[in-house]
């Protein structure tokens, strides 16, 4: 009766713990080779796709669709598109297009402007960004100005 009970709390967990180990050893040592599984490269490149498509947009109409939305995300945070500046042939390449754009406004409206513009789909992705005090040095804070320049990536 003991050497029934003991089996039956002791033992007979422990075999059924191996087994299911020896058998996810086994399907583990089948899988191993990710490389030939269709599923997991179907997924790799959905995922790579999501990534590439961020960079995406349409180069020919840059200067008017986007440059619309993006002056709509400014003004709607109080931010002056102050400058868009003459496309560069230095900032282009194969398969990328970097445009330059000039903000002006204060530090919090800025910020939430590029927070903004890297959350917005379709008009590239934020390369650099830089932060600028611009204007005279004199008691009068007026005339100073916070500019950030911000370098947006486009592929082809």
């Amino acid at each position: 009766m003991l050497l029934l009970a003991c089996y039956e709390f002791a033992f007979k967990n422990t075999i059924e713990a191996w087994q299911a180990h020896s058998q996810l050893k086994a399907k583990l040592t089948q899988s191993a080779d990710l490389s030939v599984q269709p599923a997991y490269i179907e997924r790799k490149s959905k995922n790579l796709d999501k990534v590439i498509s961020l960079y995406k947009a349409d180069t020919t109409q840059f200067r008017s669709n986007i440059i619309s939305t993006i002056a709509g995300i400014a003004d709607k945070e109080n931010v002056k598109l102050a400058e868009v500046p003459v496309q560069d042939a230095t900032y282009h390449t194969d398969h990328f297009i970097i445009e330059k754009l000039d903000f002006e406004g204060d530090y919090f409206s800025l910020l939430k402007l590029a927070n903004d513009l890297q959350s917005t789909g379709n008009i590239g992705v934020i390369r650099s960004e830089d932060w600028k005090v611009t204007g005279v040095k004199s008691p009068n804070d007026d005339m100073k100005k916070l500019v950030l320049e911000v370098y947006l990536e486009i592929a082809r």
